[in-house]
Order: structure tokens, then sequence, then C-alpha cells
């Protein structure tokens, strides 16, 4: 399991600093990580969308995770409720066999609690694959894709 966050304000909405935040990947090698740990990248717009890797455990991720005979279900969780553009509906669970991978992406909006600040932009994307799996199996394409993505404005 990955988790890739890319972060950015307003200053990379649009010219030179748009399309190097739009070249920021969204899957990356496997590192080995304990079975309960997840992948974490994170990337952002202060530091040039360079990506720093860490582990956190599945617990901290915003994914539902159950295999359920055979099948792992994945579902994403929407966190902030605050932070979510308009979007129709939730996508249902996917359920996964062995040697499948899902991509799931969600973003988000935020502005500063009394406004003064400039609005900032998230995007997580979680790439999460059942059973084993070669090590550059998320920097391909995946065998199903969920774009949770809005409109940020």
């Amino acid at each position: 399991m990955q988790w890739v966050r890319t972060s950015w304000t307003k200053r990379s909405r649009g010219g030179e600093a748009a399309a190097l935040r739009n070249a920021a990947l969204t899957g990356f090698p496997v590192s080995l990580v304990p079975p309960s740990f997840a992948q974490v990248i994170e990337m952002s717009e202060c530091d040039g969308f360079h990506p720093r890797v860490s582990e956190r455990d599945l617990r901290e991720v915003g994914l539902s995770l159950r295999d359920e005979g055979g099948r792992l279900r994945v579902l994403a969780r929407v966190e902030p409720m605050f932070g979510l553009p308009p979007r129709p509906r939730r996508p249902p669970a996917v359920r996964l066999r062995p040697g499948q991978w899902v991509r799931w992406q969600l973003n988000y909006r935020f502005s500063s609690a009394a406004g003064m600040k400039d609005w900032s932009y998230w995007l997580d994307t979680f790439n999460v694959a059942y059973g084993p799996v070669a090590a550059n199996v998320f920097v391909s394409e995946p065998t199903v894709l969920v774009d949770e993505c809005g409109p940020v404005r």
C-alpha cells in the first residue's frame, strides 16, 4: 500500500509552477514495509515537489481495507469534510483479486480560518495492490482507476 500526498497553494495553479506540480508522480516503486504499515510519499510546493518517503501505520491512512474471501475490498475514506470540492456521489468500494491493484485519487481545497492566507490544495493518491506484486507495480497502469477529483477553482 502506498499513499502519495501532493500539496500546493495558488502559486502553483498556473505557468511553470503548475507544470512542475503536474509532473509530480502518482506512483513510486514500493519499498519493503511491515505488513501493517503503508509507504507514504509526500511532495510539497515548498520543496519543489521532491518526494519525501516515510511509513505510517495502516490505521492512520484514509482507507478501509477488508479481506472478503479471496478479494480485497478497498474504499477510500473522505477525511476533512470541510476541504471537499463538490463531488456528485461517492463510487462504491473496489474489490481486487490477487495480483490486481487500484489507484484511488481524491483532492481537497482549504482556506485559512480567517480567510487571510492563500488557498491550499491536496491531492491524495492511494495505490493498493492485493497479494504479491513486483516492486515497481505502482509505476505502471492500474487495474482499476478511481478518480474522485472535483473542481478546485
